[in-house]
């Protein structure tokens, strides 16, 4: 879906064109407009710059989320920490793109065995959680699809996660496509054409349209950032 635009670029770098190039002098002319085309191409081509959602010692621009039996959330030395509770999150509280962007953090479990690295996010005119780590520690998958949750559908595997470590994950939604990622490792790739896209019954509509949690752990966040994308 995503290529490397400056490999492409090397590629094509051999025909840039220059006034006083020699090979240019016998280049026809429809031949050095085609590359010239192709070359412009793959600058509009690369995806927008990524923006930071969390910014500073604040969460401006965020709520903590009001989950029954939540524990604490504070910002400290630039790590967004989610205390130890039920449940307990943030969610955002301005608009949001429904499709057609990527979202990236770090993440790490301090204490507990379920979920720390859970985000609720917009898909089309819906909204699902991708789950890291839930389910005794080590599920990750998406909730829901089909009414099933992420340890039932398709999207299910089992991962181990140490106590501690930073994790690095990335999102991406398209129309037509949910794809996730750990540490650059393809987990999920998910088309959801056709298919029900939902949030798990209870509190996670909390969390619309963007939201962050972790569930009977301690855990950090950093680096959170977005970027709109193409399908």
């Amino acid at each position: 879906m995503y290529e490397d635009f400056r490999s492409r670029q090397r590629k094509l770098s051999y025909f840039r064109l220059q006034p006083n190039s020699q090979h240019n002098k016998y280049m026809p002319i429809f031949t050095r407009i085609a590359l010239a085309a192709a070359l412009s191409a793959v600058t509009l081509a690369q995806p927008a710059q990524w923006t930071p959602l969390i910014e500073g010692q604040s969460l401006k621009g965020w709520a903590e989320t009001p989950f029954s039996g939540h524990g604490k959330v504070e910002i400290k030395d630039g790590i967004l920490i989610l205390g130890k509770g039920h449940q307990t999150g943030i969610n955002f509280k301005g608009g949001f793109p429904k499709t057609n962007y990527e979202i990236r953090f770090e993440a790490a479990r301090i204490e507990g065995r379920d979920f720390f690295a859970g985000i609720t996010f917009p898909v089309n005119d819906s909204y699902c959680t991708w789950v890291n780590g839930g389910w005794g520690g080590s599920v990750v998958g998406l909730s829901n699809l089909d009414h099933d949750d992420a340890s039932e559908n398709d999207t299910s595997t089992v991962r181990e996660f140490q106590q501690g470590r930073w994790y690095a994950f990335r999102l991406a939604v398209t129309e037509s496509r949910i794809q996730a990622w750990i540490n650059d490792e393809l987990i999920i790739d998910a088309d959801i054409a056709g298919r029900q896209v939902a949030l798990r019954p209870g509190e996670d509509d909390l969390s619309i349209p963007l939201g962050f949690s972790s569930y009977g752990t301690l855990a950090h966040l950093r680096k959170v950032e977005y970027r709109r994308i193409k399908e």
